[in-house]
C-alpha cells in the first residue's frame, strides 16, 4: 500500500516494504531497506545515472530520451555492471536522482546494501538490491543540497577518507608499457626539485598481470626503485591490479583453484585488456586472500610504496559461484579490506575502475572517468567510457558530489605539446577540472617538455586557486570564471541551474 510523505515541500506516493513509515533525518527521509518506489509526477524529468565503477557513464538524460550506456558487450563487462542493463530503460547504480522543470531535484540513494539498482520512467523512481539489507535516503531540493545531504549519511554508515594525494607524477601516459629502469631513473632525477609528491610507476613493470613480480627490464628490482624516489623526496607510488589474473600467467595456470569459476566450473572472464579477456581471484576463498595479502605486503611494506594505485578493481564484483556465501559487492570489500591491512592505514589507496559504495572507508582517492587520453573525441567512436579526454571530463563533472566522501581523481592534465592533440582549450578545461578535484597528476617527463611548459607546469603544480561552485557546469577559480557546458555539450537538452 502507498504511502505519503511531505519531503522538501513536495508531497509524494511511497511505497517501501512491510509498510514501514518514512523516518525524518538529516536532509531528507530514512527509508527501509528492500525494494522501494516513488511515485515521482515529474513526468519527462532529467535522469542522473550514477555508473557502476570508476569507468562507467554518469550524467543526465531525459526519461523520453535514450538511455545513458556502453552498448558494446564486451566493453560493458569491463566499464560497467552487466546484469541490470538495459537498452529500453534508465538504469542506475547506488543513487539516482530526478530533476524537472522547476530545477528542483529528486534524488534516491542506496546507503548500503550488495548491488543497489535503481530504474525511473515517466511515473516511477524504484531502488532495489541483489542481497543485504540497508536503507534508502531520499531527498527533494536543490541539487548540490541533496548531494550533499546523501554524503553526509554515506559517511557516517561507510566512512570517508581525508587524506590527500598531493601532486603525482605518474609513467603512464608518456610510456604506456614501455618503461624500464633507466628511463625511469633519468625521470626521477628530473623530477627533483619540481613540485611533485609522488612518483607512481604504471603498468609495465610486472612480468605479467597476476605475477606482481619485477619483469627483465627492472633488473635492480622494485625496492631499489622506490629508494631512489624516496631518495629524491618523493613518495613512492606503483600501479598493480591485485584482483585479476591474466589467462598466461604463472597464477593462472599453476594456481587454478584461486579464480572465480561459473556453474559449469569455468574460470569466469571479468572483463577485457591486453587483448584477451581477463580472470579474477574469488576474493571470498582463504587462499585466494593470503595470496592478495602477500602481494600488498611485500609491494608496500618490503618494496616501499606506499601510494598504490589500485586498478580493474571492479573485477571483482562480476558474478560467479563464489566459495563464500556473500554477495558480489561484500566480496570485492572483504578483499579492499585485505589490501587496506595489509597496506597499513598510512598508505594511500587509489582506486580505479572501482565501484563507489562499497570502496567508501577503504580507499583513499577515486578514479572518476576513463583515461585521459591526449585526445578530445575521435570519430570512430561513441562510447562514453573509452580513454578520451571529454570523456573523462564530463563523468567526473558528474561525479563531483563525491568529493567529502574521498579524493576525486580526473586523471591527468597535459603541459607537453609532444605526442598531444588536445587544443589549448580543451588543456585548460583538464587543468581547471583538476584543480576543482584538488586531485593534479602530470604525465610529461621534464625533458619532454620546452622551457615555457616546464615553467607553465611549475606555476600549475605550486598555486592553490580558490573554487566556488556557481552552476552545474559553471565555477571559478580566484575569480575567473569556468564555464565547462561547451565540454559537456548537452544539445537542446533544457539546463537547469544546480542551486
Amino acid at each position: 500500500m502507498a504511502q505519503l510523505a511531505d519531503l522538501g515541500g513536495r508531497t509524494l506516493a511511497l511505497e517501501v516494504e512491510g509498510g514501514t513509515p518514512p523516518q525524518v533525518v538529516d536532509g531528507g527521509l530514512l527509508l527501509p531497506p528492500g525494494r522501494v518506489a516513488v511515485l515521482h509526477g515529474l513526468g519527462d524529468a532529467l535522469f542522473y545515472r550514477h555508473g557502476h565503477n570508476s569507468w562507467s557513464p554518469c550524467g543526465w538524460r531525459r526519461l523520453s530520451g535514450a538511455p545513458l550506456r556502453i552498448e558494446s558487450a564486451e566493453r560493458r563487462l569491463t566499464a560497467d555492471d552487466t546484469v541490470w542493463d538495459d537498452p529500453a530503460r534508465h538504469h542506475s547504480s547506488a543513487v539516482a536522482a530526478l530533476q524537472g522543470a522547476d530545477g528542483q531535484v529528486l534524488l534516491l540513494g542506496a546507503l548500503g546494501g550488495d548491488v543497489p539498482r535503481l530504474s525511473a520512467d515517466r511515473d516511477t523512481l524504484a531502488g532495489w538490491a541483489e542481497r543485504g539489507g540497508a536503507p534508502w535516503f531520499l531527498a527533494h531540493g536543490g541539487e548540490e543540497e541533496v548531494f550533499a545531504a546523501y554524503t553526509r549519511h554515506l559517511a557516517a554508515r561507510l566512512g570517508h577518507s581525508g587524506k590527500r594525494a598531493g601532486n603525482v607524477w605518474c609513467s603512464w601516459y608518456a610510456y604506456y608499457e614501455n618503461i624500464t629502469e633507466q628511463q625511469l631513473t633519468k625521470d626521477i632525477t628530473a623530477l627533483r626539485g619540481l613540485p611533485f609528491d609522488v612518483v607512481q610507476v604504471d603498468d609495465g613493470w610486472e612480468r605479467i598481470v597476476g605475477d606482481w613480480e619485477p619483469n627483465a627490464k627492472f633488473p635492480s628490482g622494485m625496492k631499489a626503485l622506490a629508494d631512489r624516489i624516496t631518495d629524491a623526496g618523493l613518495r613512492p607510488g606503483l600501479w598493480i591490479a591485485p584482483f585479476i589474473v591474466h589467462p598466461e600467467s604463472r597464477t593462472a595456470r599453476q594456481r587454478p583453484e584461486l579464480l572465480l569459476r561459473d556453474e559449469r566450473g569455468e574460470p569466469v572472464v571479468a572483463g577485457h585488456n591486453w587483448g584477451t579477456g581477463y580472470f579474477t581471484l574469488d576474493l571470498t576463498r582463504p587462499a585466494a586472500q593470503d595470496q592478495l595479502r602477500e602481494t600488498i605486503h611485500r609491494v608496500s611494506r618490503e618494496w616501499g610504496f606506499t601510494y598504490l594505485k589500485l586498478d580493474f578493481i571492479g573485477a571483482a564484483t562480476v558474478p560467479g559461484v563464489r566459495a563464500g556465501d556473500v554477495g558480489r559487492e561484500e566480496a570485492y570489500r572483504l578483499g579492499l579490506g585485505i589490501v587496506r591491512e595489509a597496506a597499513g592505514e598510512d598508505a594511500y589507496l587509489l582506486g580505479s575502475g572501482a565501484p563507489l559504495l562499497p570502496s567508501l572507508g577503504l580507499i583513499d582517492g577515486i578514479r572518476s572517468g576513463p583515461d585521459v587520453a591526449p585526445l578530445w573525441e575521435h570519430y570512430a567512436t561513441q562510447d562514453p567510457s573509452d580513454a578520451l579526454a571529454r570523456n573523462a571530463v564530463v563523468n567526473t563533472l558528474h561525479r563531483l558530489w563525491q568529493s567529502p566522501l574521498l579524493e576525486v581523481d580526473p586523471d591527468v592534465v597535459y603541459f607537453r605539446s609532444r605526442l598531444n592533440l588536445l587544443t589549448d582549450e580543451q588543456q585548460r578545461w583538464l587543468r581547471d577540472l583538476a584543480d576543482i578535484c584538488g586531485f593534479r597528476a602530470v604525465s610529461d617527463p621534464p625533458g619532454w617538455l620546452h622551457p615555457d611548459e616546464l615553467e607553465d607546469m611549475t606555476a600549475y603544480l605550486a598555486a592553490r586557486p580558490r573554487v566556488r561552485r556557481l552552476g552545474r557546469y559553471r565555477f571559478t577559480l580566484d575569480g575567473r570564471e569556468v564555464d565547462f557546458t561547451p565540454a559537456v555539450d548537452p544539445g537542446t537538452e533544457q539546463r537547469y541551474p544546480i542551486a
